[in-house]
C-alpha cells in the first residue's frame, strides 16, 4: 500500500480568465507507507499548493491524487490524514485539551474517549501538564506541539505539514524536528511509522527529517529531483556527520538546477 499517488497533476488558478496562473504542471509523485518526504523549492513554486491538493482543500485542474488507495476527496471525508500549518490555528477559547479533542468531537467520539486520547497525545508531545491551559498561555513552540497532537489525535496514517516550524527560533525548531520523528514513529502502525509530507524552505531541515527530499522548480512547479537520504542517526550526532553535509550540498545543487 502506498500513502500517496499523484499522477499527471496540473493546477491552474483562474483558468480561462484574466490573471490565469499555472502553479503546477505534470507532477508525478508516489509516497510509500511510513515514508517521510519533504517538498522543497523556491518561493512560489507550488509546494503548499501541492500539499493542499493532496489534502483535497483545492481541486486539481487535471490529473489524479490518491491517498491510502482512495480518491483524495474520499480520504478527506474519512479524515485519513492530519494537517498542521505554520500557524498553529488553535482556538483561543478552548483549552489545550479541548483543542486536541476537536477532530474527535467532530467524529462523534464519546467525551470519555476524547479526553483519554487527548491526554495520551499531550503526554506524547510533552504537554500533559498544560492540558487545562489556554493557547495564549503557551509559547509558540508549545502551541505547535499542541497542533501536532491535534493532527495526530485521530491516528491518521498520513500527516501533512506546511512549514510548521518556520516561525520558530533555531533551537526550538531543532528540538521539535527530533520530537516530530519520535512522534511519527510512535503513532504509526505496528509495521510502519506515520507517513509524512512536509513542506519547508530549509535545506538542513529537509535533510534531517526526510527519507527523501523532493525538489521542485520555480513556477510552474515541476519535480526536478528526488533525493534519497540516509543518515547514521537522526540526532545531534547525525547533524554533524559527513553524510548530513553531503546531502545538504546535493539538495542545494539540485535547487540551483
Amino acid at each position: 500500500m502506498t500513502a500517496v499517488v499523484i499522477e499527471k497533476l496540473d493546477k491552474i488558478f483562474n483558468q480561462g480568465k484574466a490573471g490565469e496562473v499555472t502553479a503546477l504542471t505534470d507532477v508525478d509523485l508516489t509516497i510509500g507507507d511510513g515514508e517521510f518526504v519533504s517538498l522543497i523549492g523556491p518561493s512560489g513554486c507550488g509546494k503548499s499548493t501541492l500539499l493542499r491538493l493532496i489534502a483535497d482543500l483545492i481541486p486539481p485542474s487535471s490529473g489524479t491524487v490518491t491517498v491510502a488507495g482512495k480518491p483524495a476527496g474520499q480520504a478527506r471525508r474519512e479524515q485519513a490524514y492530519g494537517l498542521a500549518f505554520q500557524q498553529a490555528g488553535l482556538f483561543e477559547w478552548r483549552t489545550v485539551r479541548k483543542n486536541v479533542e476537536l477532530p474527535l468531537e467532530l467524529r462523534g467520539v464519546s467525551a470519555s474517549e476524547r479526553r483519554a486520547r487527548a491526554e495520551e497525545m499531550l503526554a506524547l508531545v510533552g504537554l500533559a501538564d498544560f492540558a487545562g491551559h489556554y493557547p495564549g498561555q503557551l509559547s509558540g513552540g508549545m502551541q505547535q506541539r499542541v497542533a501536532i497532537a491535534r493532527a495526530l489525535a485521530v491516528q491518521p496514517p498520513l500527516l501533512l505539514m506546511d512549514e510548521p516550524f518556520g516561525a520558530l527560533d533555531e533551537m526550538t525548531r531543532e528540538r521539535l524536528q527530533s520530537e516530530l520523528l519520535s512522534i511519527c514513529a510512535k503513532t504509526g502502525t505496528s509495521n510502519t511509522r506515520t507517513s509524512t509530507v512536509f513542506v519547508t524552505h530549509s535545506i538542513s531541515e529537509a535533510v534531517f527529517l526526510s527519507d527523501r527530499v523532493v525538489v521542485m522548480s520555480a513556477r510552474p512547479g515541476r519535480i526536478t529531483a528526488s533525493i534519497d537520504v540516509e543518515l547514521p542517526s537522526r540526532d545531534d550526532a547525525g547533524r554533524q556527520s559527513p553524510a548530513f553535509f553531503d546531502k545538504i550540498t546535493e539538495v542545494r545543487k539540485a535547487l540551483r538546477g
